[in-house]
């Protein structure tokens, strides 16, 4: 399986980004994915996730209103639209999967099987 996260980059306070994923190895369409970040000496975070079919999204309140997760199966892609970055959304950005049979609602990293590497985001006031 191979997860492979790009889109990072530095921007200012208020600017946008796209996050994109490519995910290959399993079977993309049967997966939950979530997205999640994390700062040094601090754990890594779920902020949003959408089911296999893009009908079931959460976010967590740190980005909602802000960020957009949608995934196109038969690209195998996952995406995060950020606009309205703020410097505390200055992180390196994961994204995982999930299989259907595990707590994915839960966001909770360990239930989130496949990684890939990371993108960074910095975002300066």
């Amino acid at each position: 399986v191979q997860v492979v996260e790009s889109g990072g980059d530095s921007v200012q306070t208020g600017g946008s980004l796209r996050l994109s994923c490519k995910v290959s190895g399993l079977s993309f369409e049967d997966y939950a994915m979530g997205w999640f970040r994390q700062v040094p000496g601090k754990e890594r975070e779920g902020i949003a996730r959408i089911d296999w079919a893009g009908g079931s999204i959460y976010y967590d309140d740190a980005v909602r209103g802000r960020f957009t997760i949608s995934r196109d199966n038969a690209k195998r892609m996952l995406y995060l639209q950020m606009n309205s970055l703020k410097p505390e959304d200055t992180a390196m950005y994961y994204c995982a999967a999930a299989s259907q049979a595990s707590d994915w609602r839960s966001l909770r990293q360990e239930v989130y099987n496949f990684w890939g590497q990371g993108t960074q985001v910095i975002v300066s006031s």
